[in-house]
């Protein structure tokens, strides 16, 4: 279990995004959660993934989001390789249970499992709805989001702060030429 609360002022995104997430801006600063184990056990738990926290999990979750990076930046070669190498760690085993079909994760080392889970889920989530993954409008942000509202139309990470920020600002603009 994480020993602090988890910091980060976006959460609850899809397992791919969320793990874009552990870096953001505040006050112009960049912060990141993943500089230690102790913020990767906040990770992990925020997302329910049964992993210890150890460096080698660590060091590949990281490596899986620079892949994450370099894929919502745009689909390059480079990028293209770098996600392939995360997935390359483990594969998708189809079963059949009671309750009908079900896929169990399977890793070459189970160090690789938050990575890999993280590269998958953006595979999920470009086939489902490629246009919908997306970054913050505001400058300054980092942030990422799944846009879930029904008409597609999502700008901001949250309402209540860059949403807000970029209304005021725009209040502030119209107030000043008057």
């Amino acid at each position: 279990m994480p020993t602090r609360p988890d910091p980060r002022p976006l959460t609850g995104e899809p397992v791919s995004l969320d793990l874009l997430n552990t870096r953001w801006n505040r006050e112009g600063e960049t912060q990141d959660l993943l500089t230690d184990t102790e913020g990767l056990a906040v990770w992990l738990a925020a997302n329910g993934l049964d992993f210890p926290a150890e460096e080698t999990v660590l060091r590949h979750t990281l490596q899986a989001r620079d892949a994450l990076r370099a894929a919502v930046d745009g689909i390059s070669p480079e990028a293209v390789a770098r996600i392939d190498a995360v997935l390359a760690h483990g594969r998708v085993r189809l079963t059949l249970t009671g309750q009908g079909p079900a896929e169990d994760a399977e890793f070459d080392d189970p160090s690789w499992g938050p990575a890999w889970l993280a590269a998958r889920d953006y595979l999920t989530l470009l086939d489902t709805a490629p246009d919908r993954i997306r970054g913050c409008a505001h400058e300054a942000c980092i942030l990422h989001f799944f846009d879930t509202s029904r008409n597609g139309t999502r700008r901001w990470c949250s309402m209540a702060a860059c949403g807000n920020r970029a209304k005021a600002s725009r209040h502030y603009a119209r107030t000043k030429e008057s």
